[in-house]
C-alpha cells in the first residue's frame, strides 16, 4: 500500500503520474477486499468507482467543490481519499460509517442513504452558491443508473435544467444495476447508450478523417459539427437528457482516468447543467464479485478474501421464512402478485419471481409508484404484497394513506428490517413504521414474533381484502420458536399469571409484548418473578387496532407494560394506553421502545443495551415502578 499510504486529503493526488494512479486504483481494490471482507459492508458499488472517484477529486477541489454521493454505499474510495484509512471498525460502533458522514469529514456534506435524493441536494445547494457570490463552485452530485429510477430525481433533474447557469455536475455512474440489475424504460434507454458509438468518438474521428482532406476537409468537419444535435440524434439516442436542456457528456469509460479527467474537466467548464455519463463494472477486479449474477456483491458478511464464501453461515432469516411462505401462497392463489422497489433479492422475492415470473413487478426505486401501483391491482381483483424495508416505507406514506387505505383496498405491505437494524445507521432503522401507520384509518398492522408466526400472519394478511394490511419483522437470524400456553381475544398469552395460585385476585403487571421483543419480555417476567413479581405476558399479534379483550385484561393487574422495537412517540404503547383511557382503565402504563433520537451504527445488540432496551433494563424499572405502588397509603 506504498502509494495509498501517503493519500492523506485529494490533493496528494495531483503529484501522482498517470502510471502511478493506475497502481493506486490496484491498490485501493486490493485495499477494499481484504479490509471489506473482514467486517462485512458495501464492497461491489465501492469496488466499481476506484478509477471515477479517483478522477473526480482530481479535477474537483473537495470540499470548496461539493462532490455528493447517492445513495452513499459507493462512498469508500472516497474515505480513502479524504484521510480516512482504518477501515477496520467499519460499521461498527466507533468506527467508520458505511455510507458519508459529516461528522467523519468536511469532505462528508450530506448523508443520505435513502436513494434518489442527491438531485435535490445540487440543485438547492447550486442556488445557494449563486446567492452568496460564489460563481466558480461546481457542486457535483453522483448518481448510480439506479436511483434514477426514483422520481424524486426526476422532479430535481427538472428544476436543475431550469438553472442554466448552475454549475451542477451529474454524474451517472450506470453499473446496469442498483442491488441487482437495473429495471424499467430508464434503463433500456442507458442501456442503448451503452451500446451505441458514442458523439464525442464519432467526432473524434470525423475530425482527423476531414482535416486529411484537401480543400473541402474543414469546411466540411465545420458542417458536421454544426449539425451537432441532429447528429447525436442519430449517432446515440442520447437526446432524452438534452431535451431538458442538460449537456451530456458521454458515454465515459468509467475505468479510464484519462477520459474520466477529460470528461470532468469539460463539465467543470461549461458553467451550466453538464449530465457525465460513466459506464463501470459492479465489483471490477474481484472474481467472486465479478462472477456473482445475483448482486456483483453489492453488500456482504464477513467473507473469505480469496474466496468470497461467508465464514461463517447464520440460521434462517426472517426474510427467508417469508419468501418461502409467498412461494407457497403464490401455488395456492392465482390472485397473489408481489412488488419490489429494486430489492428483489433483498426483500426475499426471488424465489417468488423464479416460480411465478409473470405476477412480480420491479418498479425501480419508487416506493410511491409501487403502493399506487398495487392500488390498481387491488382494484382490478388482484391482492397485491409489496415487500420493502420498514424504514423505506416513509416514503409511501402518502400513497399509503390517500391511494389504498382511502379506497378500501387489500394491500399488503410486508416490512423488512423493522426496528433496529444497527450497523447500516440512523437512516437504516425502522423505527417509525408503528408510529406513522398508527394515524391510517382501517389499516391493520401484525407484528409477528417468529417464524410460525410470520407465516401465519402473512397468510391472514393477504386474507383481507377491504383494507390495507402491514406485516412487519426484524432483520437477521429468526429465533427458535416463542409457543402460546393461551388465548385472551386475539391475543396469544405467553406467559400466564401465576398470582392466582396464591389466591390472588390480580397479578401484578401486564407485560405486553411486540413482535421479536418476545423472548426479551419473557425473561423480563422471569426477572420480576425472582423480586416476588407476578406477570402475564401476552402477544397482541396484531397490533392495529388494539385487541378490544386488552382493555379487560388489563384491569386484572396493577400495572402495564408494553415492549416494542419502535419510536416511542405515537407506537403501539401510546395506543394501548389510549385503547385504555378510553375504556376508563386508569392504570399505570410504562411503555418501553427506541427514544425518538437517530442511532449510531453498532451492532443491534449495543444499540439495544444503549437505549435500555434489554431484559434486566425493563426488569429493573419495572421493579421501581411497583415498589412505589406498594409505598403508597391504601385510601380508605
Amino acid at each position: 500500500m506504498a502509494l495509498l499510504t501517503r493519500i492523506r486529503g485529494p490533493r496528494d493526488l495531483d503529484r501522482l503520474t498517470p502510471a502511478q494512479l493506475a497502481d493506486l486504483a490496484e491498490e485501493i481494490r486490493g485495499f477494499l477486499v481484504e479490509e471489506v471482507s473482514k467486517t462485512g459492508g458495501h464492497l461491489g458499488p465501492n469496488l466499481g468507482v476506484v478509477e471515477l472517484t479517483i478522477a473526480m477529486h482530481r479535477v474537483f477541489d473537495s470540499p470548496r467543490d461539493r462532490i455528493l454521493f447517492d445513495t452513499g454505499h459507493q462512498s469508500y474510495v472516497h474515505k480513502l481519499l479524504t484521510g480516512r484509512q482504518d477501515f477496520s471498525r467499519l460499521k461498527m460502533k466507533g468506527g467508520l460509517s458505511g455510507y458519508p458522514c459529516r461528522a467523519e469529514s468536511e469532505h462528508d456534506v450530506i448523508e443520505n442513504s435513502h436513494a434518489s435524493t442527491v438531485l435535490g441536494y445540487a440543485d438547492g445547494l447550486a442556488k445557494a452558491n449563486k446567492i452568496q457570490g460564489h460563481k466558480d463552485r461546481p457542486v457535483v452530485a453522483v448518481i448510480g443508473d439506479g436511483a434514477l429510477t426514483g422520481g424524486m430525481a426526476w422532479e430535481a433533474l427538472n428544476n436543475i435544467a431550469d438553472g442554466k447557469d448552475l454549475p451542477v455536475v451529474i454524474v451517472v455512474n450506470d453499473n446496469e444495476r442498483s442491488y441487482s440489475p437495473t429495471i424499467g424504460g430508464l434503463a433500456n434507454h442507458l442501456s442503448t447508450l451503452r451500446t451505441t458509438q458514442g458523439y464525442e468518438r464519432f467526432l473524434s474521428w470525423g475530425k482527423d478523417a476531414l482535416q486529411r482532406t484537401p480543400v473541402v476537409g474543414q469546411s466540411l468537419f465545420d458542417t458536421l459539427h454544426g449539425a451537432k444535435k441532429g447528429l447525436k440524434d442519430f449517432i446515440a439516442p442520447q437526446g432524452m437528457f438534452e431535451d431538458l436542456g442538460l449537456k451530456y457528456i458521454g458515454p465515459i469509460d468509467g475505468h479510464d482516468m484519462v477520459a474520466l479527467e477529460s470528461a470532468f474537466t469539460k463539465a467543470r467548464g461549461f458553467g451550466g447543467p453538464v449530465i457525465v455519463h460513466c459506464i463501470t463494472e459492479k465489483g471490477r477486479g474481484y472474481h467472486a464479485a465479478e462472477n456473482n449474477d445475483e448482486d456483483r456483491f453489492h453488500a456482504v458478511g464477513v467473507i473469505h478474501p480469496d474466496t468470497g464464501l461467508p465464514v461463517k453461515t447464520s440460521g434462517k432469516d426472517w426474510t427467508s421464512v417469508f419468501g418461502e411462505e409467498m412461494v407457497a401462497l403464490g401455488r395456492e392463489r392465482k390472485d397473489i402478485v408481489a412488488i419490489t422497489a429494486a430489492m428483489l433479492h433483498p426483500v426475499g422475492l426471488a424465489p417468488f419471481a423464479k416460480a411465478f415470473p409473470e405476477r412480480i413487478f420491479d418498479v425501480g426505486i419508487a416506493e410511491q409508484h409501487a403502493a399506487v401501483s398495487a392500488a390498481g391491482l387491488a382494484t382490478n381483483g388482484l391482492h397485491p404484497v409489496v415487500a420493502v424495508y420498514a424504514t423505506f416505507l416513509n416514503r409511501a406514506f402518502d400513497q399509503v394513506l390517500m391511494d389504498v387505505a382511502l379506497h378500501k383496498l387489500g394491500v399488503t405491505f410486508v416490512l423488512d428490517r423493522a426496528g433496529v437494524t444497527g450497523t447500516d445507521g440512523a437512516s437504516h432503522n425502522g423505527m417509525w413504521d408503528m408510529s406513522i401507520l398508527q394515524v391510517v384509518p382501517g389499516l391493520r398492522l401484525a407484528a409477528p414474533r417468529d417464524a410460525d408466526q410470520v407465516r401465519a400472519q402473512l397468510r391472514e394478511a393477504v386474507e383481507v381484502a377491504d383494507a390495507p394490511t402491514v406485516v412487519r419483522y426484524s432483520k437477521g437470524s429468526v429465533g427458535p420458536a416463542v409457543p402460546a400456553v393461551g388465548r385472551v381475544g386475539g391475543m396469544d398469552v405467553l406467559r400466564e399469571n401465576t398470582s392466582h395460585e396464591h389466591g390472588d385476585r390480580r397479578a401484578d403487571v401486564l407485560i405486553v409484548s411486540v413482535g421479536a421483543m418476545a423472548p426479551l419480555c419473557l425473561e423480563a417476567a422471569e426477572l420480576l418473578d425472582a423480586h416476588g413479581i407476578t406477570s402475564t405476558v401476552v402477544d397482541p399479534r396484531w397490533v392495529k387496532p388494539v385487541d378490544k379483550a386488552l382493555p379487560g385484561l388489563a384491569a386484572e393487574h396493577r400495572v402495564v407494560v408494553t415492549v416494542e422495537d419502535n419510536g416511542r412517540a405515537g407506537g403501539v404503547g401510546s395506543a394501548i394506553a389510549q385503547a385504555l383511557r378510553d375504556a376508563d382503565v386508569d392504570l399505570p402504563l410504562r411503555d418501553f421502545g427506541i427514544p425518538q433520537q437517530f442511532l449510531d451504527h453498532a451492532k443491534r445488540e449495543e444499540i439495544l443495551a444503549e437505549i435500555g432496551l434489554t431484559a434486566p433494563d425493563v426488569a429493573r424499572q419495572v421493579t421501581a415502578l411497583v415498589a412505589r405502588l406498594d409505598a403508597q397509603p391504601v385510601q380508605a
